[in-house]
């Protein structure tokens, strides 16, 4: 199914509107864990106990490194599973918008450059630019 390029741009619009919608949201998990205390005579050092807990931890990843925090349960808890809901929606917002865009930009025509002149400054502007990430990249 192919769709013209106006259709995609009034489905991006209409994208585009729901963004404010989203409110307060952060990307992560919610783990629940249980954990062993280590005194030999505790109930949790038994094979068929599960350990102490249950205890919520919120993880989560920013510029490669990893942050967590642990969620009292009750109302912290329900409040950052919301933002974190709510943050499953906006990255599925972000990936039906970058799919539209990669669509429109596809069916968008390609500018053409009659000045042959121009032309040819805009080939050696272009050979110059990837050239130079080419080289950087074999240096490193």
């Amino acid at each position: 199914m192919t769709e013209d390029l106006q259709n995609l741009e009034d489905r991006r619009d209409r994208l585009y509107q729901k963004l404010p919608s989203f409110g307060d949201f952060r990307l992560g998990i919610i783990s629940e864990t249980y954990t062993r205390c280590g005194k030999k005579n505790c109930a949790c050092a038994h094979k068929d106990h599960p350990g102490h807990g249950p205890r919520y931890l919120w993880n989560t990843t920013r510029q490669g490194k990893s942050l967590a925090q642990h969620l009292r349960l009750g109302p912290e808890l329900d409040h950052v599973y919301k933002q974190i809901e709510t943050g499953h929606r906006f990255q599925k917002w972000c990936q039906e918008a970058m799919e539209l865009n990669e669509g429109i930009c596809r069916l968008r025509p390609v500018p053409q450059i009659e000045d042959e002149k121009e032309l040819t400054a805009l080939k050696k502007k272009l050979q110059r630019r990837f050239s130079r990430r080419r080289r950087k990249k074999s240096i490193a």
